[in-house]
């Protein structure tokens, strides 16, 4: 495959920038492009703690986070192979770049760094949503450091930023499903408990179960605010034999319950 003439005019444009920034530019660019993937696998470790007090799909989400990303490298990895599309160090004439020139047959389209920094976000955005601002922009300037280092076109970033943020988070949702049941399971053992956490804690001072709910007053809901009196009567000539329910009146300005009781005439 051939790159577009727009790309690779703007990776002359990148390239010829970024050499001529300093030198300790290019070390960071370098060793950022790299590095940044670090910083994704130790959100991954803190978002597995973090779901250690959650519920099990919070969890579930955690431990999924790194399967979906490399089901986005795969997705990447392939599509290089059926692609093959030269690196821009050695196709594009008089290119300059900071990093060494990946050896031939490591081909450009797409980006697998862009696609692992974007799937790692991704992923990391589902399961922790509050990581947004911090994660997104970072799996940017870590596509970007590609094509500033000059070892990837434009358009090779972009797809594999593509590729990355839209793979994952499906990838993610699906295998939820999965490990959401294997959580619920692993923390009924002691071992899985230990590892996994306990789960989110009964909220302190909350109802009982079966206890009933009281509306205002006091009176148990369900229950009339204003019940009349009940008889059972019996037959077969003989006296009757009647048994009042007390009558419940609405609670006074006090509070209280007033009840009155007794036998009907």
């Amino acid at each position: 495959m051939r790159a577009p003439d727009f790309s690779a005019d703007l990776y002359r444009d990148i390239t010829g920038f970024a050499e001529g920034t300093p030198s300790w530019v290019h070390s960071a660019a370098e060793v950022g492009t790299d590095g940044g993937l670090l910083l994704f696998a130790a959100l991954f470790v803190a978002g597995w703690w973090r779901a250690r007090g959650r519920d099990a799909r919070s969890m579930g989400l955690a431990l999924a986070a790194p399967f979906a990303v490399v089901a986005a490298y795969l997705v990447s990895e392939v599509s290089k192979t059926f692609i093959e599309q030269e690196r821009p160090c050695r196709a594009v004439a008089g290119a300059v770049h900071i990093a060494a020139c990946p050896s031939p047959g490591d081909w450009s389209f797409p980006s697998n760094h862009a696609t692992i920094a974007a799937a790692s976000a991704a992923a990391i955005v589902v399961a922790w949503r509050g990581l947004a601002p911090l994660v997104l922009p970072l799996a940017a300037l870590m596509a970007f450091s590609r094509v500033f280092v000059g070892v990837h076109y434009p358009h090779d970033v972009a797809a594999g930023f593509l590729v990355g943020v839209v793979v994952a988070p499906a990838a993610a949702l699906v295998l939820v499903a999965v490990s959401r049941r294997a959580v619920e399971a692993l923390r009924g053992v002691a071992a899985g408990a230990a590892l996994l956490g306990a789960g989110p804690a009964a909220a302190p001072g909350g109802p009982m179960p079966g206890a009933s709910r009281l509306v205002a007053g006091g009176v148990p809901q369900g229950v009339p605010v204003h019940a009349g009196a009940a008889s059972a009567r019996r037959g077969g000539g003989g006296p009757e034999a009647s048994v009042t329910m007390p009558e419940v009146t609405m609670p006074d300005v006090m509070g209280g319950l007033t009840r009155r009781g007794g036998p009907r005439p």
